[in-house]
């Protein structure tokens, strides 16, 4: 059965769909089944995509061979799947994690905290292009002390995915998209008064979707949602800032109706209607395209992406990988070894961007398959290769290209799933009644944030 989601989307949204989040056990971490014999070492790694995503499956494959090739010493040994919540703790505790494992950008604090994950910060200085590679999202893995744990391999970051033919058919340029909140909701209005149930913006609001967009909200308007005070975490959130996103919201459902009535709304449902034609905007990362294209009968030309409107912050996620505590030293010089190779790559920047030519998958998105991890010249190289070999429309795409390198990015929150469930409900109420009272609302939210954020360690 075909996914709904790319991905990058699809292991993003699966994790928000784990109200719990993502539960860590204290026993002692495995070494994983590989072994070090007949002089080469051996590895087990995290990242194989399934059988049913035969392109992805391919390349996944193909580099395996072409690494082993390139370095004899080194053996992988490929696993199925990602960050699986609900199965990590009893790998932990049953000695079966691998060498080299994948985890989401809001996994690694409480994974450094653990102790669960081995100590890289000497056996990354020697790795090729390692200063090349975004600070900000090295910082994700890295503890009090500065100590690094593992790499980042993708990011994403929130903007406004919207439709180029129905800003046209509302008078607006599709080539100078909303830069403010304020001209979204100008935009929504026109937008919707097309009339035959078109919504000039949706957003989500359920299955900790809402809370998930509700702080990407905050972050635009240069609000946060939990900070550091002294050793603990608490709620940041019930501030005037977080009053005008949500009154904002208010606004465009209530009073302007430019969000349509039905709501309690998640990516699928507004995905279906981006694809129909029927919806002018949402808060989305640039790895919707491809879905509304695959899953929704959409048209590249026909969405464009902009950066965060407000522009005062944006939402950061990703992924990355981390090494088995227990792992040798070998192991971890292998382990990060093929990282850098698979994924932190520039001299296969090429050849990995034609293997998505070749497999006619859309290449000059700002996503896969060259994420965003890079700065300075390595980024250029990236934008150069990705331009050259453009199979998509990335003009349309150029303002949220443009956008990033300006915005800040934060990442999630700690403990995101429970903090998301949560503010799932303010959106919720803003949304779905017109005399929701803001205040009482955030008031609320802070003191259960404040409850999830005490058993941050």
């Amino acid at each position: 059965m075909s996914s709904t989601w790319s991905p990058a989307v699809r292991r993003r949204m699966f994790c928000l769909l784990l109200a719990g989040g993502l539960t860590l056990g204290a026993a002692a971490c495995g070494s994983g089944s590989g072994e070090s014999t007949g002089g080469k070492v051996k590895i087990t790694v995290t990242g194989q995509p399934p059988t049913s995503q035969p392109f992805e499956r391919g390349v996944f494959d193909a580099d395996v061979k072409e690494f082993e090739e390139s370095h004899p010493d080194i053996d992988i040994e490929p696993h199925e799947g990602f960050m699986d919540p609900k199965t990590f703790s009893a790998k932990l505790a049953g000695g079966q994690l691998e060498d080299v494992y994948y985890v989401y950008f809001t996994d690694p604090a409480q994974i450094i905290a653990r102790r669960q994950a081995a100590d890289i910060t000497e056996a990354a200085k020697g790795l090729k292009n390692f200063g090349d590679i975004k600070p900000e999202l090295l910082d994700n893995f890295r503890d009090a002390d500065g100590k690094l744990y593992g790499l980042p391999t993708m990011n994403y970051s929130m903007g406004l995915v919207y439709s180029r033919p129905l800003f046209q058919k509302a008078g607006l340029d599709p080539n100078k998209p909303p830069q403010t909140w304020d001209e979204v909701r100008a935009a929504a209005k026109k937008i919707t008064a097309l009339g035959n149930g078109t919504v000039g913006y949706a957003d989500y609001s359920k299955n900790n979707q809402g809370g998930w967009h509700l702080t990407a909200w905050l972050y635009s308007m240069g609000s946060e949602v939990a900070r550091k005070d002294g050793d603990k975490w608490v709620a940041a959130f019930n501030n005037e800032k977080a009053k005008t996103a949500l009154n904002q919201l208010r606004a465009m459902r209530w009073e302007d109706d430019s969000m349509g009535s039905k709501q309690l709304l998640e990516a699928q449902d507004v995905q279906r209607m981006m694809g129909a034609g029927q919806l002018g905007m949402y808060m989305a990362a640039p790895d919707n395209v491809p879905v509304l294209v695959k899953q929704f009968n959409g048209k590249y030309e026909d969405y464009g992406v902009a950066g965060m409107p407000g522009g005062q912050g944006t939402l950061l996620g990703g992924e990355g990988y981390m090494i088995n505590p227990k792992a040798s030293p070998e192991k971890i010089k292998a382990g990060l070894e093929w990282v850098r190779w698979k994924y932190l790559n520039p001299e296969r920047f090429e050849k990995h961007v034609q293997q998505y030519v070749d497999g006619k998958q859309p290449v000059g998105l700002p996503a896969e398959p060259t994420p965003d991890v890079w700065q300075g010249a390595v980024r250029d190289q990236q934008l150069a290769v990705k331009a050259k070999h453009a199979n998509v429309p990335a003009e349309n795409y150029q303002s949220y290209v443009d956008a990033s390198s300006r915005i800040k990015g934060s990442i999630e929150p700690p403990n995101a799933q429970q903090v998301y469930a949560i503010l799932d409900s303010v959106m919720q109420a803003v949304l779905t009644d017109r005399n929701a009272d803001v205040d009482q609302q955030l008031s609320s939210a802070e003191s259960k944030v404040n409850s999830v954020l005490a058993q941050v360690k």
